[in-house]
């Protein structure tokens, strides 16, 4: 991968600020124009590099106080449809299939933001008519120490 490349992934990866223009800001910060800025952008799409630019929500602070991630032990056989059934939900930032572990038996991950603990709970209710699996928890948020995007290429960040 090209040094310019990285460069462009790392601008990406982190924070673009609150301009109208941040694409044009990060061209001139990286002496190129808007257009090589975009092209990259569109090619790193084709590529399979990225999939999407999103902002990040700072939910907690964004009237969403009650998040929880909620883990279900799922049959291998119905992971798939019960992960893309939980995934379309609105309410749904994340969902993901990982292994289990000794004494943790959960394979199926969902993070769940609401604006009130009943509001979490009918979410609930709504998730466990979606995917009725014996075992699942709630592993409710209580203070949220870090949230940032993964950084990529910081070794480039001085240039």
């Amino acid at each position: 991968m090209k040094t310019l490349d990285k460069k462009i992934i790392f601008h990406l990866s982190g924070d673009l600020g609150s301009s109208v223009a941040p694409y044009a800001d990060l061209a001139s910060k990286l002496e190129i124009t808007e257009e090589e800025v975009l092209d990259a952008i569109r090619r790193f799409q084709d590529q399979g590099l990225i999939r999407r630019l999103g902002a990040t929500l700072q939910h907690q602070q964004s009237g969403f106080p009650a998040n929880a991630m909620v883990v279900w032990r799922v049959q291998p056989e119905e992971i798939q449809a019960r992960g893309e059934a939980l995934a379309g939900l609105p309410y749904v930032s994340h969902c993901y299939q990982r292994r289990t572990a000794p004494g943790w038996p959960f394979n199926l991950y969902t993070m769940v933001h609401a604006e009130s603990a009943a509001r979490l709970a009918v979410f609930l209710e709504e998730m466990t008519e979606i995917c009725p699996v014996a075992e699942w928890r709630v592993l409710e948020s209580l203070v949220e120490f870090k949230k940032t995007s993964l950084r990529f290429f910081h070794d480039l960040e001085s240039e």
